[in-house]
């Protein structure tokens, strides 16, 4: 089987280059001749933009399954839906896409409505698919390392409605497994860890597992927005905090059965925050 990877360099797409412990052949999308270099030993580097149709379609050439992951951007929806049509110009035979959980029902949100629009054309393409839509990553945090280490604050506004947040080798074997055959074909699966985060549950697991006091910096989104602006382009920074607002009111869970849907699909128990905490802080105080 040969798997094509978009968003093979962020952090969900290098955990699924795990495939190629599977037995998988595994190509990678990327339009950075840097990050081609970076790619693990046995990964094939396609160069390609999602943006420049007329000459990404070669990458998709002899492909059995596409493994679509767009970043949050202003041509997320464009670049996703020219993914699709060269999947389908090529012959893939089968398409999984990492949305977001419940996505349908938050369609004001710009990233989310850029992924509602994505899983239509998928359902109706024709090809066979597995949409996967997970809950916030746990591996979200590797962001405000520095944060927690040099300051002792833990920045992200998650309020206290909760997340069940969920780690990125969850999604990887799910990935994996919706990829590899007829598993999860024409259903779309819920990513959702086995446990309910808030900023404070968030900021009090740091603080056990480092072993320093980590305090949550709060949910004030004005006060979020005003230092985010600073480093991020301000149409993210405006979708993310309506993101935000919108989840400390309402939250993001599983509803029941969801969670044992997926644990039936990976083959295992979801993985915890706690767990990951565990491991990650243990890993930067060996650094």
């Amino acid at each position: 089987m040969k798997v094509l990877v978009l968003g093979a360099t962020g952090s969900v797409g290098s955990a699924v280059q795990t495939l190629l412990k599977g037995g998988a052949s595994v190509a990678a999308l990327t339009r950075s001749a840097e990050k081609a270099k970076a790619l693990p030993a046995g990964v094939e580097a396609r160069m390609g933009d999602l943006n420049d149709p007329y000459h990404v379609g070669a990458a998709f050439k002899g492909v059995d399954a596409v493994f679509l992951l767009n970043a949050v951007s202003s041509t997320e929806t464009q670049e996703g839906l020219f993914a699709l049509e060269w999947a389908k110009l090529q012959g893939v035979k089968k398409l999984v896409h990492l949305s977001v959980q419940h996505v349908d029902r938050i369609p004001h949100l710009p990233h989310f409505a850029s992924k509602i629009v994505i899983e239509s054309a998928i359902e109706q393409s024709g090809l066979a698919y597995t949409i996967l839509q997970p809950n916030n990553f746990c591996q979200n945090d590797y962001w405000y390392k520095d944060a927690m280490l040099q300051y002792g604050v833990y920045p992200q506004p998650l309020g206290s409605a909760g997340w069940d947040r969920v780690d990125i080798r969850d999604i990887a074997d799910a990935a994996a497994k919706a990829l590899d055959g007829d598993a999860a074909n024409g259903t779309t699966v819920i990513l959702a860890g086995p446990t309910s985060e808030t900023g404070a549950s968030t900021a009090a697991t740091w603080s056990t597992h480092l072993g320093k006091p980590i305090a949550h910096a709060g949910d004030d989104l004005e006060a979020w927005e005003r230092q985010n602006l600073q480093y991020l382009p301000p149409f993210m920074v405006f979708d993310f905090k309506m993101m935000y607002r919108w989840f400390q009111q309402h939250s993001l869970k599983a509803a029941p059965g969801e969670r044992e849907a997926t644990e039936k699909l990976i083959g295992h128990p979801m993985r915890t925050f706690d767990g990951f905490v565990k491991e990650t802080a243990a890993m930067w105080q060996a650094s």
